[in-house]
C-alpha cells in the first residue's frame, strides 16, 4: 500500500469508528424522543452547545452502542483475531458493571448463566424476538479490523460476533450488510452503488426485506416496525447518507427522525464516518466526546485513545 492509499485508509477508518461514537453520544439525549427534535432545538448548524448531553447522559457520553464496540476492539487486538468467548466475557463483564443503558435483550442473554455458544439461542428459542439492532450499532470497530480480510471473511465475522447476543439471524444479516458497506467504502468504492450485488450476498430468507428498506426511494416513514429493529435501523442510516451531501447532514438528518436516535445515528456515522473520513467530523463533537467502560474500573477513553485504537485495528 503505497503512501496515499495508506492515507485515505487511516482516515476512512478513523472516520467510521470516530463517526459512529459521535453520533451515539449525539443522538443519546433525543433518545425515543419525537423526529425533528435536534433541528428544534439547534436549527441552524455550527452551534458549539450540539453535543448537549441530557436524559441522563454528560455532553459527548457514549453509551452501550460505542462501549461494546470497544470491547470488541480490545478484544480482536489483544487476542490477535476473533476470540468469542473472550468477546463474550467481556460483554459479561461489562454488563455486571451496572451500565448506564444496555438492552433488555443483550441483558437477558448476557445473564441468563447461558454460554458464549447457547444464551442467545436459548433467549430466542423462548421470545422469537430478537432482530433488535444491538449488534449492528456496535459493529464499527469489527468492520474496520475485517476489512482487509475481503467480503467473505468480514461478513461471516459480523454474523459471528452477532449470533453471541441476537438469535435471530436477521440480526446477524443486518450487522454482515454494514461490514461489507464499510469495506466497500474503505476499498474506495462507492457502497450506494453497490448495494444491489451486496443483497445478493444476503440469506435468502433475509433478502426481501432489507431489499425493501434499502431501495432508493425508501423513506425512514415507511418502516413497519420501531428504529429499534435492526431492518428500519439500517435502512435509515443507508437513507441519511443517501440523502445528505455531508457528515454533518446526514447525523443531523439521522437525529432528526426521533426513536432510537443515538443507535440510528451511531450507524448513520460508522457509515458516513467511512465515506466522507474523519477531517470532516466537527471538533465540536469530538472535542467532548468519551467512552466509559462499566466494570473495567474506571476507564474512560477519549479522543487520543480511541483514535490509537482505531489505528491498531487498521494496521
Amino acid at each position: 500500500m503505497n503512501g496515499i492509499q495508506g492515507k485515505r485508509w487511516t482516515e476512512q477508518t478513523a472516520g467510521a469508528v470516530i463517526g459512529s461514537a459521535v453520533g451515539d453520544a449525539l443522538g443519546a439525549p433525543f433518545e425515543f424522543g419525537p423526529a425533528g427534535a435536534f433541528s428544534a432545538r439547534f436549527p441552524a448548524s455550527g452551534a458549539a452547545e450540539e453535543m448537549c448531553g441530557g436524559g441522563g447522559w454528560d455532553p459527548g457520553e457514549a453509551t452501550d452502542d460505542t462501549q461494546m464496540a470497544v470491547l470488541v476492539a480490545e478484544s480482536l487486538l489483544e487476542r490477535e483475531g476473533l476470540d468469542l468467548p473472550d468477546i463474550f466475557r467481556r460483554f459479561q463483564r461489562w454488563a455486571s458493571g451496572a451500565p448506564k443503558d444496555i438492552g433488555l435483550q443483550t441483558e437477558e442473554v448476557l445473564t441468563n448463566g447461558g454460554s458464549w455458544e447457547t444464551a442467545a439461542a436459548r433467549h430466542f428459542q423462548v421470545s422469537q424476538r430478537a432482530a433488535g439492532n444491538g449488534s449492528l450499532m456496535r459493529a464499527a470497530t469489527s468492520a474496520v479490523y475485517f476489512a482487509r480480510d475481503g467480503q467473505r471473511a468480514t461478513m461471516d465475522a459480523a454474523r459471528a460476533i452477532a449470533a453471541l447476543t441476537h438469535g435471530d439471524p436477521a440480526a446477524w444479516e443486518g450487522t454482515a450488510l454494514f461490514h461489507e458497506l464499510v469495506r466497500v467504502t474503505l476499498e474506495g468504492g462507492d457502497p450506494l452503488a453497490a448495494l444491489p450485488e451486496i443483497l445478493t450476498l444476503v440469506h435468502p430468507d433475509h433478502r426481501p426485506r432489507y431489499a425493501t428498506v434499502l431501495a432508493p426511494d425508501w423513506h425512514p416513514d415507511r418502516a413497519t416496525e420501531f428504529n429499534g429493529a435492526v431492518w428500519p435501523c439500517l435502512g435509515s442510516a443507508v437513507w441519511a447518507l443517501r440523502t445528505t451531501a455531508s457528515f454533518e447532514e446526514a447525523l443531523r438528518a439521522a437525529v432528526d427522525l426521533g426513536g432510537d436516535t443515538d443507535t440510528v445515528a451511531a450507524v448513520t456515522g460508522g457509515l458516513a464516518g467511512a465515506y466522507y473520513g474523519l477531517d470532516v467530523i466537527p471538533t465540536r463533537w469530538t472535542t467532548r466526546l468519551h467512552v466509559p467502560l462499566p466494570g473495567f474500573g474506571d476507564r474512560v477513553l477519549e479522543l487520543p485513545q480511541l483514535l490509537g485504537l482505531v489505528h491498531r485495528l487498521a494496521a
